[in-house]
């Protein structure tokens, strides 16, 4: 048993309140308390920020604990380990004396362990004549057993806000990715509404996500997000509901539907569904619009045929760009068909209006336009204006100045420019 009193610091270093305060703190162990040190070490690990330690002064704390004999702490076996300088540098990874000294400061500021010093300020044991220690001056790691449940309480409360963070980032990107997609659908079903200012608001909540995001600052983004999608998704059913009514009632009346479905926008021009337009074959793509769409311009009636320019294998454009393998139908591209229906997404996302996507189907070819707005997206934070650039680029195909090889390649190679392109 370890004489207890309050011990003074040996030569220049004075005594301070907080010392006191730790060693009124080591007086408070309860009676039978023992800890694995290792287990308890890895919970200072994890409530490191709480406690206010360096991970340099981990390394000390480590080393010294590797001096204490068993694996269990406990008031009865002595808790004063007494390495010398020499043998507590070794342990810590060569640190150097300054070093080790400043550590060891940082250890006794958080509580963590107190200094017994000796009369000369020498580290050492006296032992009984069976080799018993009686009495012992070094570090004591009694403010550590002390702390025991303390330490162990905030190493849980670190795991747990580490959890939660992640479950709120999940479930922030997945509502994310909702938004987008329906929004997307929003505008090619023609749903009325104000989207322009839904679309404004999407991506004000995306610009605000931070780089290094933490619960306080992403939990409110998450609950606006939320709202936000939960306002898209009420519009839709609306609109959903008006079209099964419009349906039913045309089924009683008799009504002969036109085999033309008209959008109606206020902003630009779209792609519309026909019901006889052939389909794209998904093994060898051609250029045309997928799952029959057909280009018109609100108040003209004749079809444009796209350019017919060379397309890329599937396979090599999802190698250069893997990020739009996100947005195509349940998260994966199988075929061009569902790589052309995740460029329309992205495209929303990316603020590139439909005009200047058609555009660039007419110029480029369909298959062709959306493996550029798969460019776009993996180089995203290398351009300022996505739609710009596209406009750039048909500008460009028309001309015969552009060719997709060249950007495909550069991304298949992994050697993309760092300097920001302006669009």
């Amino acid at each position: 048993m370890e004489s207890r009193y309050v011990t003074t610091p040996f030569g220049r270093r004075a005594m301070s309140l907080g010392m006191l305060a730790n060693q009124q703190l080591a007086e408070m162990i309860e009676p039978g308390i023992t800890r694995n040190k290792w287990k308890l070490f890895r919970a200072v690990c994890e409530a490191r920020p709480s406690l206010g330690v360096t991970d340099r002064a981990l390394t000390v704390l480590d080393a010294l604990l590797t001096f204490y004999p068993d694996d269990e702490i406990s008031e009865a076996r002595g808790l004063v380990v007494f390495p010398s300088n020499a043998q507590l540098s070794l342990r810590a990874r060569g640190m150097t004396p300054a070093t080790l000294r400043r550590h060891l400061a940082v250890l006794i500021d958080a509580g963590l362990i107190l200094r017994k010093d000796s009369p000369n300020g020498k580290r050492y044991a006296r032992r009984s004549r069976a080799g018993e220690i009686n009495e012992a001056f070094g570090f004591s790691l009694a403010p550590l057993l002390a702390r025991a449940a303390e330490i162990e309480s905030l190493a849980a409360q670190v795991v747990a806000d580490r959890e939660l963070l992640r479950i709120t980032r999940d479930r922030l990107t997945i509502c994310r990715r909702d938004v987008a997609k329906l929004i997307a659908a929003a505008f090619d079903e023609g749903v009325p509404g104000d989207w322009g200012r839904i679309l404004d608001m999407f991506r004000t909540l995306v610009g605000r996500i931070p780089r290094v995001p933490t619960i306080k600052t992403i939990s409110p983004l998450l609950e606006e997000m939320v709202m936000l999608r939960s306002e898209i998704i009420n519009l839709l059913e609306i609109r959903a509901k008006t079209q099964k009514i419009d349906a039913r009632e045309s089924q009683i009346e008799r009504h002969k539907q036109n085999s033309n479905l008209k959008y109606n926008y206020e902003s630009e021009p779209r792609f519309e569904i026909t019901r006889d337009a052939p389909q794209p074959n998904d093994r060898e793509p051609r250029n045309e619009p997928p799952e029959g769409y057909r280009s018109r311009e609100r108040g003209h009636n004749e079809n444009v045929t796209p350019r017919s320019l060379q397309s890329f294998p599937l396979g090599l454009v999802l190698q250069a760009c893997p990020q739009i393998a996100d947005y195509g139908p349940g998260g994966r591209i199988d075929n061009w068909r569902d790589l052309m229906a995740a460029a329309v997404v992205v495209r929303t996302m990316l603020g590139v209006s439909s005009s200047a996507y058609e555009e660039a189907c007419m110029a480029m070819g369909w298959e062709n336009a959306a493996t550029v707005i798969a460019c776009i997206l993996e180089r995203g934070g290398h351009i300022n204006s996505a739609g710009g650039y596209l406009r750039d680029l048909t500008r460009r195909t028309e001309r015969g100045e552009f060719a997709v090889g060249p950007m495909l390649m550069a991304l298949a190679r992994g050697s993309v420019p760092g300097s920001r392109l302006v669009g």
